[in-house]
């Protein structure tokens, strides 16, 4: 019998397809650039919210490396509900709730399902995965996304602009995608400030810790670098006043050419 158009099988195909000609147009790598250990394997019974799946044999696995936009878990429902998918990762202890996170892949495709939503801008990279090559993989995807402004890409706001800390305030308690110069860099006890606007109360700024110094530091960043240097930056917004976003991760900052436009850099 013939594939309908929408089944579930004939949807992967064409993602891992639209993936593979995105990643290409990229000029980034397919070389299983997620080179992670097997951690099982199982079929999805229910997808419970747009960071988590259910499968048959009750483990919870929470999908790792992204953040979800609006249309994730509609997403994820086409295409895993009742599929057979392997999990890939460098850990397979629970977290404090009890799930395990993990790299999808469905049936024997070496494209992770991660992949596939990224790049149709159906999720965010959260920079969550410090694997240095499999990060870079999945910004790719994103980067890809962002350029054909695929899904969530498509609005003119998906990325904020850090001069406008307003905008970013709206967005406290989400996940986001913020550009701008950094005006100064300031520490203050344990803490070191990027800051986007020279009020320091109202203006957004990225909070650094002294714990995390090292991370930047092994990579050849010196904070104060940064300043009049032109970053975005992704995270989880928070502040009463002005808003923030802590930064404990590397991947979490990306430097931008000072003439690059808004919102295209892979």
């Amino acid at each position: 019998m013939p594939r309908n158009a929408t089944s579930p099988g004939h949807v992967t195909q064409r993602l891992r397809f639209i993936v593979a000609c995105l990643l290409v147009a990229s000029g980034s790598a397919l070389a299983t650039p997620c080179q992670f250990e097997s951690q099982g394997e199982g079929r999805v019974a229910a997808v419970v919210d747009a960071r988590s799946v259910r499968l048959d044999d009750g483990r919870e696995i929470r999908l790792s490396g992204i953040a979800p936009t609006a249309t994730t878990k509609q997403a994820l429902t086409s295409l895993l509900a009742g599929r057979d998918v392997t999990l890939r990762s460098a850990d397979d202890t629970p977290d404090r709730y009890g799930r395990q996170s993990a790299l999808l892949f469905i049936g024997e495709s070496d494209i992770s399902v991660q992949a596939m939503l990224l790049a149709r801008g159906e999720a965010v990279v959260s920079a969550e995965i410090v694997d240095k090559d499999c990060a870079a993989a999945l910004m790719a995807s994103e980067a890809a996304a962002r350029r054909q402004k695929m899904g969530s890409w498509a609005d003119p706001s998906a990325i904020k602009n850090a001069e406008s800390p307003d905008d970013i305030l709206a967005e406290i308690g989400r996940f986001a995608v913020i550009e701008g110069k950094v005006l100064s860099v300031r520490q203050a006890g344990a803490t070191t400030y990027l800051n986007f606007g020279r009020n320091w109360t109202r203006g957004f700024a990225v909070t650094i810790s002294r714990r995390t110094l090292p991370v930047f530091e092994s990579a050849g960043i010196a904070l104060k670098s940064l300043e009049n240097r032109r970053i975005r930056v992704r995270g989880w917004v928070e502040g009463t006043t002005g808003p923030r976003i802590d930064v404990r991760l590397l991947g979490q900052v990306e430097l931008l050419g000072a003439n690059e436009p808004t919102g295209v850099r892979p």
